[in-house]
Parts: structure tokens; C-alpha cells; sequence
């Protein structure tokens, strides 16, 4: 049986640890319906110093929420949140995803055109799974209906955080509808044993459910995080700086990007001081990749774009083994746009700084990188590559893959570009 009110308990804690107990609607089965009106009324009434729990249920989402400027709230989360497959509301009515709280005059306000089902914003928050807690997207319903279109108009994100000084912990992220998680306007958050799994029961590919990303953001931190998707597993694109990811797996999916950026035309962004150490992938497409798009500017985002400007600088991968990789497992693109014939040396974006140490395992390709710099901007700057062994096991028998396939890269450290 399905009931009007949801069953979350809200507890609020005062300094004269007065409490209020939100629990009793009546009973019920499993799942539980899920107005968007009560969760919203008990979010409004603990929104500072309080915690909130949704007990181990099902509990159904039928509608897009944001719950922002929190503060010192602890969020549980101890069974499953799943949304509903109603497409044509979620392209209605998602939430335009905007650069954050300090970055309100850039525009457009929904950057890359990108929405989402869910918004959590504050400051201290502490959301716990326990290692259970789940966000189950329905994405399959979303993987056949877009057929592996790109960045579909207004297919939303299962989450977008907005937060400052904030741990997120122990939660699960299922069949996500698109992008799983995305820090947006962020600063000192750790996401912690976090897992994600975003696969397809069918041909349908499950395109675009990046793990996480990071957008106009300082000082994040993922650690141990499990990811299968079919995307990018964890991303730092525009004006993320201080990023760590760490003592994790992937398994498929396209590894640690950076990007894409230099998207919007004549608009400065940068990543800088990203690091990933301790990283396992299974059978992924790419270790670390970073793509510019091209310094000509052809159609809109989010499919489109072109033309921006900035750099990328101090970019980190260490102690970080791939088994049964495709292709190459590190990459530069600076070539990155959605047309046909493109003028791959007209980015003027930066790229410098960057280091692969001590890496590891098996590919099906005798090039450990393919790196394409543009000319526009004199190339790449000081790469780096120390302690590589990698096996290329697409030949019988195996043997070392020792190739670098380079344009433009000025002085390589410890390769060379063939």
C-alpha cells in the first residue's frame, strides 16, 4: 500500500538538546510513495544542526528536489531512493545545473545545458549510507530511450552536491539516469567509499554516466570509490583545482579524465593540482585522458562548443595499474569537438606540468600514450613519465608496450615521441 506522507524521521537537536521526532505516519509496505512536499517540510524544518533519516525502505521519488544552504545537517540514508522512469517529467522539470554559489554571474545559469533529479547544498553536511544507502536512477529506461545519444537535452544527473566542508559517506549509486555524482561550486569535500555501478542489460549503451565530476571547485577528495560505467569514471573539468582521487578501482569506463574544457568561446577556465594515486582499472578504455576542445567554436553546448581559453597544469598519476586495457591508457586531445573535420592545432588552451609514475599491468596496444598537442600555443610543456611497465597483450606472445605517439610535446622526460 502506498501512502500520502513519506516516512523519513527528523530528528532536530538544540543547544538545550530539546528533540522533535518526525516518524509516525502510519503504516505501510514497501515501497513508499514519496512526495516531494513532505520531504521538502522536514528538510525546511531541520535545516540547521539537525539530522535526518531515511529508514530502510524503498522510498519512491517522483519529483526533481533541491535542498541547498544547510547547515551542520547529518543526512542517513539507510535504505533505497529510486525515481521514477516518468522520461517526459524528468526533461520537463529536472534542475538546471549552475556553476555554484560563487560563480552566479557566469553564464549560462544551466552549465553545458546539464540538469539534475537532486540538489544537496550547505555547509557541514555529513550524508551517510552506511555502506547501503542507495540512489537507484532506473537509468536502464533512461539507456533505451536515448540509444546512446550524447548528452540527451535535460537528462539529469542523479545528484548534484553544492557543499562546503562536508563528508559523504558509504552510499551507493545504481543504474544512475546520467552523470552519477557532480561537485559543483564545492569546496573541502571528502567522498568516501563511495559505489557506482552503471551498466546495460542490453545494446543500449550506458553513455554519459560518468562516476563523478567536478565543476568550479577546490579541494575535493574521492577515495576509495568503485566504479562501473560506460564513461568517464571520475572527471575535473572547468575550474577545478586541488583534486584528489585515490585507492580506488574501476572496472570498464574511461578512467580519470580531465575535461573536457575550453568549451565556452573566449571564457577562461583552468584544472590545476589534480593527483591520482592508487588507482585499479579492469578492462578500461584509459588510465587518464585529458581533452581541450578545438579554438574554433562550432554550434552550442552541450554536444557543440569550442573556442575557450586557460590552462591545465600540475595534472598527476601515480602508483596506478590498468589490466586488459583497450588502447593506449594515457592520452591528450586537444582535437575535441563535434564535427567531422576539425582544425586539430587551433586550441590555444595550455597544457604543462604533467607526470605518469610508476604505473603498471596489461594493454592491447603497443603505445603507452598518444599524445596530440596543438600548435597554436607552442605544444605541450614538461611530460613526464617514470617507472612504466606495461605489457601490450595484444600480440602472442606478450611483449613490452613501449611506444609514444606524440605531436607537439616539448622535452619529454623519460620517453620518447615516435
Amino acid at each position: 500500500m502506498k501512502i500520502s506522507l513519506v516516512r523519513v524521521s527528523i530528528i532536530v537537536m538544540h543547544a538545550l538538546s530539546v528533540a522533535a521526532d518526525w516518524t509516525d505516519f502510519g503504516a505501510h509496505e514497501k515501497p513508499v510513495s514519496c512526495p516531494r512536499r513532505a520531504i521538502i517540510q522536514g528538510f525546511e524544518k531541520c535545516r540547521e544542526n539537525s539530522v535526518i533519516v531515511f529508514q530502510n525502505t524503498t522510498y519512491n521519488i517522483e519529483k526533481a528536489m533541491s535542498f541547498k544552504h544547510l547547515d551542520n545537517v547529518r543526512i542517513e540514508i539507510k535504505g533505497t531512493l529510486l525515481w521514477s522512469k516518468d522520461i517526459q517529467y524528468w526533461l520537463k522539470n529536472s534542475l538546471p545545473i549552475g556553476p555554484g554559489v560563487d560563480q552566479e554571474s557566469y553564464p549560462p545559469a544551466a552549465y553545458q545545458n546539464q540538469t539534475t533529479a537532486m540538489i544537496l547544498g550547505g555547509k557541514r553536511l555529513h550524508v551517510e549510507g552506511y555502506g547501503h544507502g542507495t540512489f537507484d536512477g532506473n537509468g536502464q529506461t533512461w539507456y533505451d530511450f536515448v540509444r546512446g545519444e550524447s548528452n540527451y537535452p535535460n537528462r539529469p544527473h542523479a545528484l548534484v552536491v553544492t557543499a562546503e566542508d562536508s563528508y559523504f559517506h558509504g552510499l551507493r549509486f545504481v543504474q544512475p539516469q546520467m552523470w552519477t555524482v557532480t561537485v559543483v561550486g564545492s569546496k573541502r569535500v571528502l567522498l568516501e567509499d563511495i559505489y557506482v555501478n552503471a551498466t546495460s542489460s542490453n545494446r543500449n549503451p550506458a553513455r554519459n554516466t560518468d562516476g563523478a565530476n567536478t565543476m568550479f571547485s577546490d579541494r575535493i577528495t574521492f577515495r576509495r570509490w568503485t566504479i562501473q560505467n560506460g564513461d568517464d569514471c571520475i572527471a575535473a573539468k572547468a575550474n577545478s583545482t586541488n583534486i584528489i582521487i585515490e585507492d580506488s578501482t574501476f572496472h570498464d569506463g574511461q578512467g580519470v579524465a580531465i575535461g573536457s574544457i575550453g568549451q565556452y568561446y573566449g571564457r577562461f577556465e583552468t584544472v590545476e593540482n589534480v593527483t591520482a594515486r592508487n588507482i585499479v582499472a579492469y578492462g578500461s578504455r584509459y588510465l587518464g585522458r585529458i581533452k581541450t576542445w578545438t579554438g574554433e567554436q562550432n554550434d552550442w553546448p552541450p554536444n557543440g562548443g569550442g573556442g575557450g581559453i586557460g590552462y591545465v597544469k600540475n595534472i598527476n598519476w601515480d602508483n596506478v595499474t590498468i589490466h586488459d586495457g583497450s588502447r593506449a591508457p594515457f592520452v591528450i586531445n586537444q582535437c575535441y569537438t563535434n564535427v567531422d573535420q576539425a582544425n586539430c592545432s587551433t586550441s590555444t588552451f595550455d597544457i604543462s606540468d604533467i607526470s605518469y609514475k610508476n604505473v603498471r599491468g596489461s594493454i592491447r596496444s603497443a603505445n603507452v600514450a598518444e599524445f596530440q598537442c596543438s600548435r597554436s600555443h607552442g605544444g605541450c610543456d614538461r611530460i613526464v613519465f617514470e617507472n612504466v611497465q606495461l605489457e601490450n597483450i595484444a600480440v602472442d606472445p606478450p611483449v613490452a608496450a613501449s611506444k609514444y605517439k606524440c605531436s607537439n610535446v616539448n622535452e619529454p622526460d623519460g620517453f620518447k615521441c615516435g
